[in-house]
């Protein structure tokens, strides 16, 4: 049976879904759209449900609200709870909001943060476990954990920033916590793309549409292509990628796209 549709609003957040787009849209916008326990949770089920709905062919994941992306954890909900836990009770925690992390960076399709205002802590992580980060120019990014007295390495951030920015930037944002302005973040590779903050939104569904019209079968094969091969060797590389492709040379996208080449017709691919 195919996964039903994950809940149009729960916890904090909104889903929408329109020819082959989807759009989680962080919806506590009073508070930066912080996370709580519930919404961490029900985030990760949201991105494991998309992994399954062959209707989902590209996500953009955003903030609602002019303020920002995401603050991150929210302290009302989240701070004082974890005082009173014990080990297990904190590992539970952490185990829980790396989950999320890993749901967003291993949805099959491909993922598009759109990213506005504040983004940090949690919410910067989110936005590197994307595939893509598009952002406006008044975005901020920040790894802020270790202005609270917590470990840089947090939710996969350490796995992640180094392979998106390089060990050296990466060691500087992880451990200063300090905010990165767009055109820096730009300019290190941190956002793929700026734009003004009117923009924003129309450039991600431009983006989203094209992804979302091409191969899909591919798409999620080059996706894990791109995350195998940063753990293995160049000649382990090249041998995975034969294989991949002339898997991808079976699919019916192939054949589909030389037939639409030769009628000089657009492809529509499965």
């Amino acid at each position: 049976m195919a996964p039903s549709l994950p809940p149009i609003h729960e916890n904090g957040f909104r889903f929408e879904l329109e020819d082959g787009v989807a759009e989680v849209i962080l919806d506590r916008p009073e508070r930066i759209n912080a996370l709580t326990f519930a919404s961490y949770a029900a985030l990760t089920n949201c991105f494991t449900q998309i992994r399954q709905m062959r209707s989902v062919r590209c996500v953009i994941l955003r903030g609602e609200g002019p303020r920002g992306f995401c603050s991150g954890g929210d302290v009302r909900d989240i701070i004082g709870e974890l005082f009173s836990r014990d080990m297990r009770g904190l590992l539970d925690f952490t185990r829980m909001t790396g989950g999320l992390v890993a749901a967003i960076h291993q949805c099959r399709v491909p993922v598009i943060a759109a990213l506005h205002g504040v983004v940090c802590g949690a919410g910067a992580v989110m936005a590197i476990a994307a595939d893509v980060r598009l952002a406006s120019d008044d975005a901020r990014i920040a790894f802020l954990f270790p202005k609270v007295g917590l470990s840089g390495a947090d939710m996969g951030a350490s796995w992640l920033l180094p392979r998106i920015i390089g060990y050296g930037r990466a060691s500087e944002l992880l451990l200063t916590g300090d905010f990165v302005d767009a055109a820096r973040a730009e300019r290190i590779g941190l956002f793929n793309r700026v734009f003004a903050p009117d923009v924003l939104l129309t450039e991600a569904r431009a983006m989203a549409r094209t992804i979302a019209d091409g191969p899909a079968f591919a798409h999620a094969m080059t996706k894990k292509m791109l995350d195998y091969e940063v753990q293995v060797d160049f000649a382990t590389g090249i041998e995975a990628e034969a294989q991949a492709q002339a898997i991808c040379m079976q699919h019916k996208d192939f054949k589909e796209a030389y037939e639409a080449g030769v009628a000089k017709r657009a492809p529509k691919f499965e």
